[in-house]
């Protein structure tokens, strides 16, 4: 089965956190919510993960309805459990309310199986002046790879 490879990414983590751990978790989807994911018509941005009697949860990631639906269409922007082992909960609820740390979401893919997954990370949020020493950095980097192509 051919199957295309979808990479559905959250642009502003990398700019708006500094990102410390990365865990791999599933997604509670409901109804038609997986067809949508896999036309790629999902979006991560402004989206958080929050802890509730010891499970986590993904707020403001937005899965557009399925034009197929009909009236059993999905809630374009519910809250949605994540599925991690309890020893990765634990270890997440701890560092979150010890050093003021937040999760995030980074990516979403389909495994090989071809269920959907999402990539959460520990994060730091940046100050204003690393985030310009952030984009610096990346200015200058793609002027040494101009360099180096020209050579």
């Amino acid at each position: 089965m051919s199957q295309s490879k979808i990479n559905i990414r959250n642009k502003r983590s990398t700019f708006d956190y500094e990102l410390i751990e990365r865990f791999s978790a599933g997604i509670q989807l409901a109804g038609t919510e997986i067809k949508s994911i896999r036309l790629g018509k999902a979006s991560l941005v402004d989206s958080y993960c929050y802890f509730v009697k010891g499970e986590l949860w993904l707020k403001g990631m937005r899965v557009s309805e399925y034009f197929y639906g009909t009236y059993n269409n999905h809630q374009p922007e519910r809250d949605r459990k994540l599925l991690l082992n309890r020893k990765e909960l634990v270890k997440l609820e701890r560092k979150t309310k010890e050093s003021g740390l937040t999760i995030i979401p980074v990516r979403l893919f389909l495994n090989d199986r071809g269920l959907a997954k999402i990539e959460i990370a520990l994060a730091k949020g940046k100050k204003q002046h690393d985030k310009r020493d952030t984009l610096k950095q990346k200015v200058a980097n793609r002027e040494m790879d101009r360099i180096r192509k020209n050579f």
